[in-house]
C-alpha cells in the first residue's frame, strides 16, 4: 500500500525482517572468488533452445484426495483445508493422458532436481532432454529477483531502477535462423523470425551456429511486443559474468543496431523494446515509479551495478511493488481477486516437510505422515502445494519465518514451475501489515545524497 506521504525528517529504517543485506554482501563476495564457464553455458543453451521439443499446454491439475480423519475432511469430498503445525528447520501405456503427463512431470522433477545440476556436465545431458525434462531445464535458466524486504545501503550510488512491464517473463533465444521464446515454467511461448542475430532465415543473414543471442524479456500482451530487461548473450559472446552496468550498456547500444526495435515485418514478427534504465537517484526513482511509459507498469526492478547474471534467486536483483504502480501488488487468486488470507505455494520435500524455492529451502510446515501415505499417488516430493496463512501469521527470527500458521488448500496449478521464495512470502506478509512504501525509498536515496554531500564537503 502506498500509504500517506512520509512526514518531514522521517527515518526510512524499518524493523529488520530479513537477512537480505547480509546475503547481498555474500553474493558480491562470491562473484569475485569464483567464475564459471559461461561461454560454454550460453553456447549449449542456444543450441538446446531450438532442438528440444515441448508438449502442448496443460490444464491445472485436479486432485481428489482421500479422506483423512485427523484433518477433518468430509468423506468422498476433495480436501478443502488442512491446518498444519509449523516446525523449526533446526529442531504406462494403460494410463489416461493426464496421468501420463503427471508421471512425466514427476520423473522430470527427479531428473533435474535443482539449479546446480545445470552447470558444467549438466548441459551435456540437457541437449538430450525432451518434453517435460526440457521444460524443467529451461525453467532454470532465468535470474530471479528477490522481493525487497529492506532498502540496500547506497541505493542511489550502486543500484539501477527499472519500471517492470506487466506481462509474461520469458527467455528469448535466436539461433540457426529462427527465434524461440520460453516462459518462466520452460514452456514455449512463440517460434518466430526476428531481426536478432541469426534469428531469421533471410538471404542477407551472415553467421554460423555460433552466432546466437539470449535475452531476458517480458512479453507485453497489449502491444504484442517483447520488452528486454537484460542481455545474457550477444552474437555468441557470453555476458553471464559481466556486471549489470556493462550488460545494460551493451543492451542499449547493440539491440537497435540489428533492427530488432523496428516495427514488425515479414522476417521480424514481434517488435523489441529496451526497458528504460535509470540511476536510482531521486529523479530516476520518480520517473520509474510514475513517469509516462508505452506499457503497463508492474512494479519496480532494482539491479546492483556489480551483479552478474546468476541463475535462480539473487539478492542483487530486487522487485518492489505497491498499489499505485502494480495491479498485482497483493497476490490474487485464479479469478483475479485478492483473498482474505495470504496464500503461499510451497514444495513438498523428501522428509514430508514443505518449503520455499530458496537454496536451502526455508521449511515452514510438516505434512502429517498418515495423510501423505494415503495420498501418495499425488503427493510426491517436488509437488507444489497451496497454503493460506492463518490469523497467527508468521514469526520471524534472523530474517526467516520460523513459525507459520499455515492451512493446506490444495495443489498449485500446473502452470507453476516453482514454490514461492522466502522473500516473496515475507514481502506479501509485510504488505498486509507494515508495507515498505515508496516514500521510504525516496527517503533512503535522499539520505544517501546528503551523506555523499557531507563526504565531499569534508
Amino acid at each position: 500500500m502506498a500509504g500517506p506521504h512520509a512526514p518531514a525528517g522521517r527515518v526510512h529504517k524499518r524493523n529488520t525482517i530479513s537477512d537480505q543485506q547480509k546475503r547481498r554482501e555474500l553474493a558480491l563476495k562470491r562473484q569475485t572468488e569464483s567464475r564459471r564457464d559461461s561461454q560454454q553455458h550460453a553456447r549449449r543453451l542456444a543450441a538446446s533452445a531450438l532442438s528440444l521439443s515441448s508438449s502442448s499446454a496443460e490444464e491445472p491439475a485436479e486432485f481428489n484426495f482421500r479422506q483423512e480423519e485427523k484433518v477433518h475432511v468430509l468423506p468422498e469430498q476433495p480436501l478443502d483445508e488442512l491446518t498444519i503445525t509449523a516446525v523449526n528447520d533446526h529442531v504406462d501405456e494403460d494410463l489416461p493422458p493426464q496421468a501420463k503427463e503427471e508421471e512425466e512431470e514427476e520423473e522430470a522433477a527427479s531428473t533435474v532436481p535443482n539449479w546446480k545440476r545445470l552447470d558444467g556436465a549438466g548441459f551435456q545431458e540437457a541437449t538430450k532432454l525432451k518434453g517435460a525434462r526440457a521444460r524443467q531445464w529451461f525453467a532454470r535458466q532465468l535470474m530471479l529477483p528477490e522481493w525487497m524486504l529492506d532498502i540496500p545501503p547506497r541505493l542511489n550510488r550502486e543500484w539501477y531502477v527499472l519500471p517492470r512491464p506487466a506481462g509474461k517473463r520469458c527467455l528469448v533465444v535466436s539461433s540457426n535462423g529462427t527465434t524461440v521464446s520460453r516462459l518462466r515454467n520452460g514452456r514455449i511461448l512463440h517460434y518466430f523470425p526476428s531481426a536478432l542475430p541469426n534469428g531469421a532465415r533471410t538471404k542477407n543473414v551472415a553467421g554460423t551456429g555460433h552466432t546466437f543471442c539470449i535475452l531476458d524479456c517480458i512479453f507485453h500482451e497489449a502491444d504484442q511486443s517483447y520488452y528486454v530487461i537484460d542481455m545474457i548473450c550477444w552474437r555468441g559472446y557470453s555476458l553471464y559474468d559481466c556486471s549489470a552496468e556493462f550488460r545494460f550498456f551493451w543492451l542499449n547500444s547493440k539491440l537497435a543496431e540489428t533492427g530488432a526495435c523496428d516495427p514488425p515485418s515479414t522476417y521480424h514478427r514481434y517488435q523489441f523494446h529496451v526497458v528504460p534504465i535509470y540511476d536510482c537517484d531521486r529523479a530516476g526513482l520518480q520517473d520509474a515509479y510514475n513517469g509516462p511509459l508505452p506499457y503497463i507498469r508492474d512494479g519496480l526492478l532494482f539491479y546492483n551495478r556489480h551483479a552478474h547474471y546468476e541463475l535462480g534467486l539473487t539478492p542483487l536483483c530486487l522487485v518492489w511493488k505497491d498499489e499505485n504502480c502494480s495491479q498485482y501488488f497483493l497476490d490474487t487468486d485464479s479469478n483475479g481477486i485478492v483473498p482474505t488470507q495470504q496464500h503461499v505455494v510451497l514444495e513438498l520435500q523428501e522428509d514430508g516437510t514443505v518449503g520455499t524455492i530458496d537454496d536451502p529451502p526455508v521449511i515452514l510446515a510438516n505434512m502429517p505422515r498418515q495423510f501423505l501415505q494415503q495420498n501418495e499417488k499425488h503427493l510426491k516430493p517436488g509437488s507444489l502445494l497451496r497454503f493460506a496463512v492463518g490469523d497467527q501469521g508468521l514469526r520471524i527470527i534472523d530474517g526467516k519465518p520460523i513459525v507459520a500458521d499455515v492451512h493446506f488448500q490444495g495443489a498449485a496449478t500446473r502452470g507453476r514451475a516453482f514454490a514461492d521464495s522466502c522473500s516473496k512470502i515475507l514481502f506479501q506478509y509485510a504488505a498486509r501489515h507494515s508495507p515498505l512504501i515508496f516514500e521510504d525509498l525516496l527517503s533512503a536515496v535522499q539520505s544517501d545524497d546528503e551523506e555523499k554531500d557531507t563526504i565531499m564537503e569534508g
